[in-house]
């Protein structure tokens, strides 16, 4: 897969790309904003790993180039900025992931592997995590292969989570999707409709990360 490092720090990025190569990647590295907009042209790149803070701009304004233009293309975070406000923002516009510095590289790694396979699954009408398995194209949802029936706003919801399964979602992301589909939206409707799902499946399919949002499946 071929990835596109943003990192203004050489150290790191010298060290990083090292260790994403022998991970099976091709790896282009950038310093700037100016320069990962230019490599963002080229439709080979199929993964980003993002640092915010730039000598010439925020990596914040390479993230919204990146979900207005190629919606689809995975960016996972990598930053000092740890703060929550900082990981709700970076989330609310898209990313997939959002690691804080210092991190450790084998967890680095296993995001990565998440964002693939949700850009893999996403091409496909079929979703699923363990039991639960989603056939978007019959709209459609079984668990352990007997069918569960859901209204619309608790599928689209799950389709949601599935979609981006091993990513976290926030609240204001899942009303933003319900707002897209034509539904209304109440103070309490998210949490309302994932009490819901966790009557009709296992309670560890979704889960909740505190002041973030929600995930299902493995992070």
């Amino acid at each position: 897969m071929h990835l596109l490092l943003v990192e203004d720090d050489e150290l790191v990025a010298q060290g990083l790309s090292r260790s994403l190569r022998q991970q099976g990647y091709s790896v282009e590295h950038c310093a700037t904003v100016k320069a990962a907009l230019q490599w963002l042209q080229s439709d080979q790149i199929e993964l980003v790993v993002l640092d915010l803070g730039l000598p010439d701009g925020d990596g914040i304004d390479v993230l919204k180039h990146i979900k207005k233009h190629r919606k689809s293309l995975p960016v996972v975070i990598l930053t000092a900025r740890g703060s929550i406000d900082d990981k709700v923002l970076g989330l609310d516009l898209g990313a997939d992931d959002y690691l804080a510095k210092p991190f450790d590289p084998a967890e680095l790694f296993a995001r990565l592997r998440v964002a693939s396979r949700r850009l893999t699954q996403a091409q496909s009408s079929l979703l699923s995590v363990d039991d639960v398995v989603m056939d978007i194209a019959a709209h459609t949802v079984s668990y352990q292969q007997q069918p569960v029936n859901l209204p619309r706003k608790e599928f689209m919801l799950l389709k949601a989570l599935l979609e981006n399964q091993g990513r976290v979602l926030s609240k204001q992301q899942l009303e933003n999707k319900l707002y897209e589909w034509g539904e209304e939206v109440g103070s309490n409707t998210i949490e309302v409709h994932i009490h819901h799902l966790r009557k009709k499946f296992p309670k560890e399919l979704i889960k909740t990360l505190r002041g973030i949002g929600y995930v299902a499946g493995k992070r």
